[in-house]
């Protein structure tokens, strides 16, 4: 990879919207893929990124930092209270951090040299959340999508229509059983939605609580291969 070096290191993160960490192709590949990881909500750019080792070498993985600062070092997409069992969001945030996160994809598109019908997004929890919000309403954009852990929000429905485009997404569905953060009942509801728009979505279920563990990414690895 050392004669390619250059093409990416060329961006830091300071020209685009948001702040990120890239991991090159560990292959040497003229248009690799692009896989964006998004983080859950408390965490940054590098919570997700020892993962991107055990993904698929011949993409650029990037590892985003959301938008809304909670303390140092801790990050979320949008705001969220937990109240009687249930989640209660900031609407406006959400749909600014959707719409940033659009024009992030356009900017690390322009910028790298990347396959355009390999395009993934995906994440943990909040990220996943973001990852339906964004890859469900600009399905064009998108090879597939991913979410771990996540939810799909009701306020974002209205924004997203049955097409061809939406049909073609890959859509990969994980969560632990023993979630006690994101019910397993938000996966089933995005996949029960998922199908009645006729995406045809691969869903896991894990004996975990709110985490990642080794067989998801094993599965996950093999989702993105395929």
């Amino acid at each position: 990879m050392n004669n390619n070096k250059n093409k990416y290191e060329a961006i830091k993160g300071e020209e685009l919207i948001l702040k990120y960490k890239l991991r090159e192709p560990l292959v040497d590949i003229d248009n690799p893929g692009l896989l964006i990881l998004l983080h859950g909500v408390g965490s940054n750019e590098n919570g997700l990124f020892d993962m991107a080792e055990l993904l698929p070498a011949d993409m650029i993985i990037v590892s985003v930092r959301a938008p809304y600062t909670l303390r140092p070092n801790s990050y979320a997409w949008f705001d969220v209270q937990f109240s009687s069992g249930t989640s209660i969001i900031n609407p406006e945030q959400a749909e600014k951090s959707r719409t940033v996160l659009n024009m992030f994809v356009n900017q690390l598109t322009e910028r790298f040299q990347v396959n355009m019908q390999q395009i993934y997004i995906g994440g943990f929890s909040q990220g996943g959340i973001m990852a339906y919000s964004v890859g469900l309403t600009f399905p064009q954009k998108f090879a597939g999508i991913f979410s771990l852990s996540g939810r799909l929000l009701k306020e974002v429905r209205p924004l997203i229509k049955a097409s061809d485009e939406i049909n073609k997404l890959r859509v990969f569905i994980a969560h632990g059983t023993d979630d006690k953060v994101l019910s397993v009942n938000y996966a089933l509801e995005a996949r029960a939605y998922l199908q009645a728009l006729g995406v045809n979505a691969e869903y896991h279920e894990y004996p975990i609580a709110h985490s990642i563990e080794q067989q998801e990414l094993d599965d996950l690895n093999k989702w993105l291969l395929k």
